[in-house]
């Protein structure tokens, strides 16, 4: 009667202990799936943040050399326009005095 009483014990705990174990493992793989999560989501936050700070400075840099490029190509135009306007009216004033 005691060695059945004995294995009933032994049984019992070996239960609780592999139930115990169960607990902790799914525990263990919560926490281990809310860490990847949180890490893989703060990664890419910052990916992206590095990648739209890149992407807007090269773009930036990309806008201003356009620009630049537009505006001394108009104020080249506009100084061209100007100069061939005086020569004109030297020209002009040229052939006033000289007629």
């Amino acid at each position: 009667m005691k060695e059945n009483a004995v294995i009933t014990i032994i049984s019992i705990t070996i239960i609780v202990l592999n139930m115990m174990m169960i607990i902790v493992l799914d525990i263990k793989n919560a926490i281990m799936m809310a860490t990847m999560a949180e890490v893989t989501t703060v990664t890419m936050a910052e990916i992206m943040v590095a990648t739209m700070a890149e992407v807007t400075a090269v773009t930036m840099a990309e806008i201003m050399v356009a620009t630049m490029a537009e505006v001394t190509a108009v104020t080249m135009a506009e100084v061209t326009v100007v100069v061939k306007d005086v020569a004109a009216v030297g020209a002009g004033c040229f052939n006033l005095i000289n007629n």
